[in-house]
């Protein structure tokens, strides 16, 4: 009975321990939601076909933006809500992490172009 119980308490604080770790890393940094959409060589925003590409994989922590360690080349874009350009660069296969300026401050939307595909969706710099 004792072991019984001894067994419950270690699961129960290994789970308590991994929800507070989980809760920590979640005001960290967080995972960015794509939508996906396919261009077409006009440079209009098409429909997406039945099979879409996966979006990327993406996370933000303060200004850091760190991608997948195998991931192809894109096109970055920051733009305000006028839709403005404030920042862009190119993202190379090797680069993992790329620090977005600190003078950005508030809800943006970010863009990546790869090809014929463009994955946008929105962040939060503050």
């Amino acid at each position: 009975m004792k072991k019984k119980f001894l067994f419950l308490f270690i699961l129960g604080a290994v789970f308590l321990f991994s929800n507070e770790c989980a809760a920590q890393m979640s005001i960290d940094h967080y995972y960015l939601q794509f939508q996906v959409h396919a261009i077409n060589p006009t440079g209009t925003q098409g429909q997406m076909p039945r099979n879409p590409i996966d979006p990327p994989t993406v996370y933000l922590e303060d200004y850091t933006l760190t991608f997948e360690v195998d991931h192809p080349e894109y096109v970055l874009y920051i733009k305000d809500e006028d839709e403005v350009v404030v920042y862009s660069t190119v993202v190379t296969s090797a680069t993992t992490e790329v620090v977005l300026p600190s003078t950005l401050s508030g809800d943006y939307k970010i863009e990546l172009i790869m090809g014929d595909w463009l994955f946008s969706g929105w962040i939060n710099l503050y």
